[in-house]
């Protein structure tokens, strides 16, 4: 069967591998559809031969049992490498169903931007009322966030760096501000940020959390160091924390979160905004449009 890996000048490439043999309570899954992310585009850069791709959709070839899917269900999951392949084997706790009326590529961008802005936002707490603050709203994770946030009753401030991509979060939140978290200051303070930047964005953003609020850093795309007021956290009772998708999905897998947001995208509430569906054998254009920072939405590939 075929999979994708990078090559020494960091390109998408495929190769011919056995196809795995499901055990141990694996599921057996045809992969219909992938999407690119970032992450895709940076392991690619640092390592030959990286398995590439973490989320997919897909129907079942191989159940694992009597009460797990079945053959010919659709499913989803996400896994830390080596999605972009015609076949996986996977765990059931590693799938969730895909309703009726949730559309394969809406599936497949799903898994990994979806999972992280819910867990995320679940270190929050209760959020009908409170105030959250998300930077890189734009972003995959950001966008979902944002309406997540929204639907749990949270009054949401938006940090996004492109002035052209203001307008895409309209109706999505209550205010939207440039990409200096200092900007919100005036919409503050709040009781969760979500963070991804890093650098001064995250020093800014800690800034501006309440007493007893939570900062959530996942990400730290600036890659600059960030310099911290200690005294401004421990003295106000601010928290602030890491975030890493894969050590979360110990404790809650993909079983447990994944049904619920595409639940929510089956019923409208969640719409995942789609900026180009290609064929995989497409991998290195589509992520060389991404590189370029022109691509809004999530960028899906199909399997054929």
């Amino acid at each position: 069967m075929k999979i994708v890996v990078s090559d020494s000048e960091g390109r998408f490439v495929f190769e011919e591998v056995p196809a795995p043999e499901p055990g141990g309570g694996a599921v057996l899954v045809r992969v219909l559809a992938t999407s690119l992310n970032p992450r895709d585009l940076r392991m690619a850069r640092l390592r030959a031969g990286y398995r590439c791709g973490m989320d997919f959709v897909g129907v079942v070839e191989h159940a694992a049992g009597r009460s797990g899917p079945q053959a010919g269900a659709r499913v989803a999951g996400i896994l830390p490498a080596g999605a972009w392949a015609e076949l996986l084997a996977v765990p059931q706790s590693g799938l969730a169903l895909v309703p009726d009326g949730v559309e394969l590529p809406q599936a497949a961008a799903l898994p990994s931007a979806g999972l992280t802005a819910l867990y995320t936002l679940a270190r929050g707490g209760e959020l009908l009322g409170r105030k959250v603050l998300v930077t890189a709203a734009a972003g995959g994770v950001g966008r979902v966030a944002c309406r997540l946030a929204r639907l749990a009753g949270a009054q949401v401030t938006a940090s996004v760096r492109s002035p052209q991509k203001v307008a895409d979060l309209a109706g999505v939140v209550h205010t939207v501000v440039g990409g200096d978290p200092a900007e919100a200051k005036a919409h503050g303070p709040f009781d969760l940020i979500l963070e991804s930047i890093g650098g001064d964005s995250l020093a800014a953003a800690a800034k501006l959390l309440a007493p007893g609020g939570t900062c959530v850093a996942f990400g730290a795309t600036s890659g600059a160091p960030t310099t911290l007021d200690a005294a401004e956290l421990y003295q106000n009772s601010r928290t602030l924390t890491g975030f890493a998708l894969f050590v979360e999905l110990n404790a809650k897998p993909v079983a447990d979160g994944l049904p619920r947001l595409l639940r929510l995208v089956a019923d409208g509430r969640l719409p995942m905004p789609i900026a180009q569906v290609r064929s995989w054998r497409e991998a290195n254009e589509a992520a060389a449009e991404m590189a370029s920072g022109a691509v809004t939405g999530k960028i899906v590939l199909e399997l054929d």
